[in-house]
């Protein structure tokens, strides 16, 4: 189940509204910062952004593969365990807008934990220490530590221990 703060919004969608949320120049940053990190080919350099400018949470020798999307408005709310890799396109999301409220959670990602290419991660989700996400995957709920999951809707390939 993920953990989510409900916010209703009055009005047109909350999408719309999003800059009573989220600073603009807030957010410019964080753009022009995860449009660099996407592109950049150092690892050091990628998660000392990451730290520093976005304040997400990062452990040592965690890995952010190309094109690594991360929240835009929220990228406090992301935490990744150490020596973790986060698989080539994969979108990680703290925020959903939409029609008559946006909902915000926190992401934790364990350590040694793999990320498969061109996966989603929702808002609110946590992944356990030593899983795995295979590629492609929508994550919309918990991941045991150890377990092997793939899919959408996400599926049990594997639990610890089988």
């Amino acid at each position: 189940m993920r953990r989510t703060e409900r916010y209703p919004v009055e009005g047109p969608n909350a999408l719309w509204q999003i800059y009573k949320t989220v600073s603009k120049w807030k957010s410019v940053r964080n753009f022009i910062c995860i449009q660099f990190t996407r592109y950049c080919p150092s690892l050091p350099v990628k998660n000392w952004v990451y730290r520093n400018v976005l304040r997400m949470e990062v452990g040592e020798n965690s890995a952010f593969a190309l094109m690594v999307m991360v929240d835009v408005f929220f990228p406090h709310k992301i935490h990744v365990g150490s020596n973790s890799i986060i698989g080539y396109n994969t979108t990680i999301l703290a925020h959903e807008y939409l029609i008559r409220e946006y909902r915000l959670g926190d992401v934790h990602i364990g350590s040694n934990v793999m990320i498969g290419a061109n996966t989603t991660i929702l808002p609110g989700v946590t992944i356990g220490d030593g899983a795995v996400v295979g590629a492609g995957s929508v994550v919309h709920r918990d991941v045991e530590p150890g377990s092997f999951v793939a899919g959408n809707p996400l599926q049990v390939i594997r639990r610890a221990g089988e």
